[in-house]
């Protein structure tokens, strides 16, 4: 029998080590006790698992929970028979017979911080093991004093199934018999200080229950791969055209609810496709407990959000989307995690993932805590789930979100309220190491993938290889660009002339990074208004902006991203409760918008000129920069076998005649673009289908010379005959 004092900690659940006394033990006397902890239970038999005979009836030392007897010199291989004392019985196999299903190299990996992937150690994971089904439970607490996993196979009682805890790397784990695929769990996290702390969801799930509940559930890890076909549609001379999605708001079903995973697939990547757009990008998917984040606050990085159905359904989209040539790209948010009680923060009672400190931890603005970035655990934890999203489910690549709050301990924090890095400076360099290692690892482990980076200052190499002391992204945003062209095109068009440097000014660093061109959602909410409504003019120079606007950043080099709505020219601002206005393409101009974006991204991606070379600085030749009192610009884009596309542009309402264009070859071109096409709603003022003639004395500084017809608020393209 065990001493008393033992017994009392396992009734009041803090015995540091349940293995040690619980299952079969010998007593050093010949014998073997079994004991066993079953609050509820009105009667235990150990049965023999072959047989089903009895072997031995437990006695209750403590009725109704606890229970105990000899069973002679050795222990056969046996079950437990509960009879419970709501009159249900059934035979159980005991989850404290078994030995630890984790591997020594496992564990001294994940205790080092190295494990490429430890999601195949941590979590739960459904198995067989010392021949029965069930389910290893395993979770990263080192400063733990006692943790247990409860859920509805115990009755949430986390006196049942106690954990065993491989101190080298702080891992409890358990394999519970019998539990399987769907059940739900958490951990109960008792502190070193003996504090029970909320009940924990796992850091590792897989699957996790639809908002407002919290609870994970048992689920197989993904098991995909980004399909072969993708290497050469994901490469960087090729076109990249983003549609950018917010799942729940893109379209909501007949009842106002959401789509789930198939209705999405079945309506989603066509879309897209027809569109011509070659990718899809989606706000965060991971689980995440407030709608109202977009998913920007997450609590379950490793589980597809249940708001759109089980994992498997995430699977089928990923498939639709593949199968119509969409890769597909999901915003990943390594930078900070909400404080909702259930997640990481204060996980096992100390500042475990986040930093201690507020002046570190905290992040002010999102009133969220912030990784802590100098902990290997942390960071593993965190490659760990990039790795998982690329390898495990075949997604196409990552954007990763607010790097600038990252790479700054004083990002957003006045004088006083930051901790400077251990040479005195702003920089988090333990953040600029993770990021560095998670674009080595992605890059090794799946190289057809990409990362794109949010990322909002002058930070040097953000696209550039980490062996040259970049980051390691393939892509960044270009804010700079984003907000200078949409200020520039909020202003009356007599106005334009006084900020035409806001144009041309992102051609001097165009190619200092490798740029992706956002029209992202951040410009369409919270008070700034649609594209439409950030145009001026009338209703018939609103669309011809949206228009142009549209037209001139996919000419201009760099990959496109383009928010849902803004494709048809939604009127009103982005609310995340509400679908998109579908309705609108019943109207002409909208859906005249549309046919734009979608010949857009036919010419772009048909038009090698207009993607090869879009981080080279030789794809790119102004033919005049400096028309500002015209607010007319004309440039070439080129690919690398010297096929060019001629763009003019005019930004005024007023047509302009026998505009006169340097061009660089003699010959006959061919107007093959016009975004006043009566096609998209405008006027139909153009150059027409017929070649025109090159003639001399040329413009421009060139030999040759286009005269031709721009149309108010337009832009043109034009190749050789």
């Amino acid at each position: 029998m065990i001493p008393e004092a033992e017994l009392d900690a396992l009734l009041e659940g803090r015995h540091s080590d349940p293995f040690a006394v619980l299952g079969p033990h010998p007593d050093g006397q010949g014998r073997m006790w079994l004991r066993a902890l079953l609050p509820g239970a009105e009667q235990v038999e150990a049965v023999d698992a072959s047989t089903g005979q009895t072997l031995v009836t437990l006695a209750a030392r403590v009725p109704g929970v606890f229970f105990e007897a000899p069973v002679g010199a050795t222990c056969p291989a046996y079950r437990l028979r509960v009879r419970w004392q709501h009159g249900v019985a059934g035979d159980y196999a005991d989850p404290f017979a078994f030995g630890s299903a984790i591997g020594a190299q496992d564990i001294y990996f994940l205790g080092e911080g190295s494990h490429l992937r430890p999601w195949q150690v941590l979590g739960a994971h459904p198995m067989t093991f010392g021949g029965a089904a069930g389910t290893r439970f395993a979770v990263w607490a080192p400063n733990a004093s006692r943790v247990s996993v409860v859920g509805d196979f115990n009755a949430w009682d986390g006196r049942r199934h106690p954990m065993r805890v491989q101190h080298g790397a702080g891992v409890w784990e358990i394999f519970l018999p019998d539990v399987g695929a769907g059940d739900r769990y958490k951990y109960e996290i008792r502190s070193r200080d003996g504090r029970v702390m909320p009940l924990k969801a796992d850091p590792y799930a897989f699957a996790m229950e639809r908002r407002p509940s919290t609870a994970s559930i048992v689920a197989p890890p993904a098991q995909r791969s980004l399909p072969a076909t993708r290497a050469q549609a994901n490469r960087h001379d090729g076109p990249m055209s983003i549609y950018e999605v917010h799942l729940g708001s893109w379209r909501r079903g007949a009842d106002g609810g959401f789509l789930d995973w198939d209705a999405l697939a079945g309506q989603l990547p066509a879309y897209a496709a027809d569109l011509g757009f070659t990718h899809l990008e989606l706000l965060p998917v991971a689980e995440h407990p407030f709608d109202g984040s977009w998913g920007y606050q997450v609590i379950g990085l490793y589980a597809p959000t249940s708001r759109f159905g089980d994992p498997a359904g995430f699977g089928r989209f990923l498939d639709a989307c593949h199968q119509q040539g969409l890769g597909v790209i999901v915003d990943w948010v390594p930078a900070h995690f909400p404080t909702d009680v259930h997640g990481l923060g204060h996980f096992d009672g100390t500042a475990l993932y986040e930093y201690a400190d507020p002046r570190e931890g905290f992040h002010n603005d999102w009133n969220t805590l912030i990784y802590n970035f100098g902990r290997t655990e942390v960071r593993n934890f965190l490659i760990g789930n990039a790795l998982y999203w690329l390898q495990q489910w075949g997604v196409d690549g990552l954007r990763v979100d607010a790097v600038a709050s990252m790479l700054y301990r004083d990002y957003s924090r006045n004088p006083g309220e930051w901790v400077p890095n251990a040479h005195g400076g702003r920089e988090n360099l333990e953040a600029i190491a993770f990021l560095r290692r998670m674009n080595e690892v992605a890059g090794a482990e799946v190289p057809s993938s990409v990362t794109i980076a949010e990322e909002s200052t002058a930070w040097p190499g953000v696209s550039r290889p980490t062996s040259g002391g970049g980051l390691g992204f393939h892509y960044k945003w270009n804010l700079g660009w984003m907000h200078d062209t949409l200020l520039y095109f909020s202003k009356e068009p007599v106005h334009r002339r006084w900020h035409h440097h806001q144009l041309t000014f992102s051609l001097l660093y165009a190619f200092n990074e490798n740029f992706v061109l956002p029209i992202s959602h951040d410009e369409v909410v919270h008070g700034k208004g649609s594209l439409l409504g950030k145009m001026p003019g009338d209703r018939w120079q609103q669309f011809a902006n949206v228009r142009l606007l549209l037209a001139y950043m996919w000419m201009h080099p760099g990959k496109k991203l383009l928010f849902m709505g803004c494709e048809f020219a939604q009127s009103r601002e982005w609310n995340h409760d509400h679908s998109l206005d579908w309705h609108l393409l019943d109207a002409p101009e909208h859906r005249g918008v549309q046919l734009l974006v979608r010949d857009l991204n036919r010419l772009y991606t048909s038009r090698p000129a207009l993607h090869r070379r879009d981080h080279d600085g030789s794809g790119f030749q102004w033919i005049d920069a400096d028309d500002a009192d015209g607010s007319t610009l004309a440039f070439l884009r080129q690919d690398d076998e010297g096929r060019v596309l001629l763009v003019v542009c005019n930004f005024t309402p007023v047509p302009r005649h026998a505009h006169r264009i340097g061009v660089p070859h003699a010959g006959t071109w061919r107007e093959v673009f016009n975004s006043d096409s009566d096609f998209y709603g405008g006027s139909n003022l153009g150059n027409g289908p017929a070649p025109l003639a090159t003639h001399t004395p040329g413009a421009h500084g060139r030999s040759q010379a286009l005269s031709l017809t721009l149309p108010p608020l337009a832009l043109l393209a034009f190749e050789l005959a």
